[in-house]
Parts: structure tokens; C-alpha cells; sequence
């Protein structure tokens, strides 16, 4: 399967972000999250952008977390500390973005997929969409503190539990009932709502909102606890490794709570 491409396009002061797996409903693989990486580098450092849009190929998912094959050789805590390290590099890098930054969701945005909408300032959904981290259910491994305190300023502690406890998915139409969507169109619909809302943020003072972004980045940021201990203690588990084959093998886990 292809490991997948993450594109940029420049249009009228625009940048559009594409997650391009569609086969694999836009899984990221690490060279997706690398070229991600650039992307966000290249038009940080470009005055001329007022908006940025990311979104998935496909209409089936915006992105459907990470790749779960790349956790195939994962040995120890350690190996899930280092890569939710690179995971917080990568959301934080487009929470950062000095331009407003719209998540358009026609579909799953599941695991690190809604840590990606999360980190946006807007999002726009369909109403097929809906949003989650099931991973209590299949992986058995963890949010870093960084991406639950994401999570919670999103949907509330409430909705927080029944998603990483109970692994529910929240639909499209609660989560705009949160607040964490801001408008929810259909999919003949979906382009006109992006472009009206990117037309209206393009017109704002830059300076404002760039700084509005980053004072509320640090008043989160400002209440996250260190949380290597939490990760260690999952991704170091033999429920985490049945997680993964149990996955991967499309069999459901037997738990054993070590």
C-alpha cells in the first residue's frame, strides 16, 4: 500500500493542506507526518498566507490516525514515548501556525486524525462525520497529556471520558452542539461554507489574530501536566502489543491488563 502524500496549493493568499491516502483512509504514515512538517515550515514563514485549510482526499475520511503497521516494532515505553514526542512536534507545529487554520472534515477524524482538527482553529464538517479515539477498544496505547488537554478544550471533560473510556465517536451535529465544530453542511454545500468562512478570516487584522491564536495556545498549553509516566505505562504493556497484532490480524483483543 502506498505510503501516501501530503500536498500543498497556494491560491489567493490561501494554503491547502491535502492528506492524499485515500485507500487507506488518509492513515498517516511517518513520511506523511514529515512532509507535513515541511509544509507547515514553508508557509509559517510566508506573510503573504491568511488562511490555511487542511483536509482529507476521498470524502470517506478526513484522517483516520496514524498507521497502524508502523507500531508493528515498537518494544518498549520508550518507543511510545519518542513517537507521541514526534506526534506533539507535528500537531503542535499547525496549532502554531501564525494564520487561522480551518479543518474541513467529510468524514472520520479518528485518533490522530481529530489531534489534527483539534489543532486547527475552525472546523467545518458534513454531517457523515463524526469524530473519536477508540483506542480503548483496538490499540490499548494512548493520548499524550498534550492531545487529551486538546481533546478536553474541545468537547469538554464530559465528552472526553466517552471517547477515550468508552470509545465512542462524537457525530457531527454534537460536536457543532460543543462547539467544537463551527458549522456542519452537507457535502453540495461544503466548498461554498469554506470559502465564505476563509473570505471572512482573510479580511481580519493578521497581527490580531496571530497573536489572539498564540495567547490562547498558551493559556492550554499553560495547564498541561508531564505525562511520559502515562505513556510509558501504556505503550509498554502486553496489551498494547495484543492491541496492535489483534488490529493488524482484524481480530478483536483478549485484554489481559498487563
Amino acid at each position: 500500500m502506498s505510503n501516501g502524500q501530503v500536498h500543498l496549493t497556494i491560491h489567493n493568499g490561501i494554503a491547502q493542506i491535502l492528506i492524499d491516502r485515500p485507500q487507506a483512509r488518509n492513515a498517516m504514515t511517518w513520511s506523511m507526518y514529515e512532509e507535513l512538517a515541511r509544509i507547515c515550515e514553508q508557509i509559517a514563514s510566508n506573510p503573504a498566507i491568511r488562511v490555511a485549510t487542511i483536509r482529507g482526499a476521498g470524502g470517506e475520511a478526513f484522517v483516520a490516525g496514524t498507521d497502524i503497521e508502523q507500531f508493528r516494532d515498537f518494544q518498549t515505553g520508550e518507543d511510545g514515548i519518542a513517537y507521541e514526542k514526534i506526534i506533539d512536534e507535528r500537531i503542535g507545529q499547525i496549532e502554531s501556525l501564525p494564520m487561522p487554520t480551518v479543518a474541513i472534515v467529510d468524514g472520520w477524524a479518528i485518533g490522530g486524525g481529530l489531534a489534527i482538527s483539534a489543532a486547527c482553529d475552525f472546523r467545518i464538517a458534513t454531517p457523515k462525520s463524526s469524530f473519536g479515539v477508540p483506542i480503548a477498544r483496538t490499540l490499548g496505547n494512548c493520548l499524550s497529556t498534550g492531545n487529551v488537554a486538546r481533546v478536553v478544550a474541545g468537547f469538554g471533560a464530559a465528552r472526553a471520558k466517552r471517547m477515550l473510556l468508552l470509545a465512542e465517536s462524537i457525530a457531527a451535529d454534537e460536536a457543532k452542539a460543543c462547539g467544537f465544530v463551527t458549522e456542519v453542511v452537507d457535502s453540495a454545500g461544503l466548498e461554498a461554507a469554506v470559502d465564505a468562512l476563509c473570505t471572512r478570516l482573510a479580511q481580519h487584522a493578521p497581527v490580531t489574530m496571530r497573536v489572539s491564536k498564540e495567547a490562547i495556545r498558551r493559556v492550554v498549553a499553560e495547564s498541561v501536566p508531564a505525562g511520559d509516566d502515562l505513556i510509558r505505562a501504556c505503550y509498554g504493556s502486553r496489551d498494547f502489543k495484543i492491541g496492535v497484532n489483534a488490529f493488524l490480524d482484524k481480530k478483536r483483543p483478549e485484554w489481559t491488563g498487563s
